[in-house]
Formats: C-alpha cells, sequence, structure tokens
C-alpha cells in the first residue's frame, strides 16, 4: 500500500510539474521578442530573466541528483539574474535543459528513494522535502512567468485556464497540461 502511494506522488508530482511548465511557456508564447526581455524597473525581472533562472536551478538540482549536492559548482547564479547578451532562443535552450533535467530524473526515482537523504547547499534534506521545495520554488517562478505575460500581452492575453464568467460552463471539466 505504501509503495502505491508512494507512486502515485511521484506521478502527481511530475504531473503537477508539467502543468506549471506548459502555463509559463502559454504564456511566454503570448509575448513578443522586445516584451520577452522586458523588465519593469531595476528590481524586477523580465520574462527571460526567470525563465533562465528556472532553467538554471532545475539543471543544477536535477543533474545527479542523489549522488551529488544540488547547487553545482558550475552554476552562476548571479548570472542567471543577467540576460542583456541573450536571445530567446538561448534562454529557451536553458529553460529546456533544466527541466530535461528534472524530467529524467523523475522517471528514474523510485518510490522508495524518497526517504534518502540528498544535499542543497550543502543542507541535508530528504528526496521527498527536495521535491517539494524544488515544486514550490518552480510554481513560484512560472506564477511570475503568466503574471508578467499577461501584464504585457494585455487585450491580446489569451486565458490559460478558465475565463473570466466560464465557471458556469466548466461542467465537471477542468483544465489540465495533458490527460492523466
Amino acid at each position: 500500500m505504501q509503495n502505491q502511494l508512494t507512486t502515485l506522488l511521484l506521478q502527481d508530482i511530475a504531473h503537477v510539474f508539467t502543468q506549471q511548465r506548459r502555463l509559463a511557456e502559454g504564456a511566454a508564447q503570448q509575448v513578443n521578442d522586445q516584451q520577452f526581455f522586458q523588465a519593469d524597473g531595476s528590481e524586477t525581472n523580465s520574462i527571460a530573466v526567470v525563465m533562465k533562472h528556472v532553467g538554471g536551478n532545475l539543471r543544477s538540482r536535477w543533474t545527479d541528483f542523489l549522488t551529488s549536492d544540488g547547487e553545482k559548482p558550475d552554476r552562476n547564479r548571479d548570472g542567471e539574474f543577467l540576460a542583456d547578451a541573450e536571445t530567446r532562443q538561448t534562454i529557451t535552450l536553458i529553460w529546456n535543459r533544466g527541466w530535461e533535467s528534472l524530467d529524467d530524473t523523475l522517471a528514474q526515482l523510485r518510490p522508495d528513494q524518497l526517504g534518502l537523504t540528498v544535499t542543497i547547499r550543502n543542507e541535508p534534506c530528504t528526496v521527498s522535502q527536495a521535491l517539494m521545495r524544488s515544486l514550490a520554488h518552480t510554481s513560484h517562478h512560472c506564477g511570475q512567468i503568466v503574471h508578467i505575460a499577461k501584464a504585457l500581452a494585455g487585450s491580446n492575453w489569451k486565458t490559460l485556464s478558465i475565463p473570466r464568467g466560464g465557471s458556469a460552463n466548466l461542467q465537471g471539466k477542468f483544465w489540465t497540461a495533458e490527460p492523466r
């Protein structure tokens, strides 16, 4: 029974990560290249910067996940918040590499590994804690991407979930990243 629950938990975590990725990508597709790099002030981040950061974070955390610290020595976290010399294509490549690292690790994780100890920045945590920490962090930033894109797209915005006033039309349907 416990093995079934942990298997279901891993599947659900992967599903929610996929939903968050699709939301962020759907939002980013609704802005042009100039808007993609646009920040609203010196202390705010553009969609490009947020995507670069998420990609770098995911790559670092999920590469060699069970055998090395989640903060890889080759990660330049501070550099993730600069996108002046980047193109949309290079940002997308960084984003995709991060998600590939996560997806590869999630595909290999076994239910009996959720209680193992891993480290992130030399801080020990269980695999389960690392998953929840990453899911929360990634979801936070995906929400930022949606918020920024929605503000930039303005009246051209195409909703990624239930449209305003559309709740009565649901009839038991809900938005998902993909059927389960």
